[in-house]
């Protein structure tokens, strides 16, 4: 399996993804691996194949409602009950 080795990574980088690493229990090279899959992976759906997935999703979950201030409100207010 191929290695690669990533030279003058800035500081800001390096401490988020240590920091992400740490809360996600995981090394710091499985940390990486998970933001390159997540970026080229083959997890990466085709975008045509994205947007079928959302159309038939949008189909099951019917018409969506207009978002109004009255209507964020009144969701606002449902998802504290």
């Amino acid at each position: 399996m191929p290695t690669l080795t990533i030279k003058t990574m800035p500081d800001e980088i390096y401490s988020r993804l240590k920091e992400t690493a740490k809360r996600s229990r995981r090394s710091m090279n499985s940390e990486n691996l998970v933001a390159l899959e997540d970026t080229y992976g083959s997890r990466r759906q085709d975008r045509e194949e994205l947007l079928a997935d959302i159309r038939t999703l949008r189909k099951k979950i019917g018409p969506m409602p207009h978002l109004t201030e009255e209507y964020l409100d009144w969701a606002k207010s449902e998802g504290r009950s």
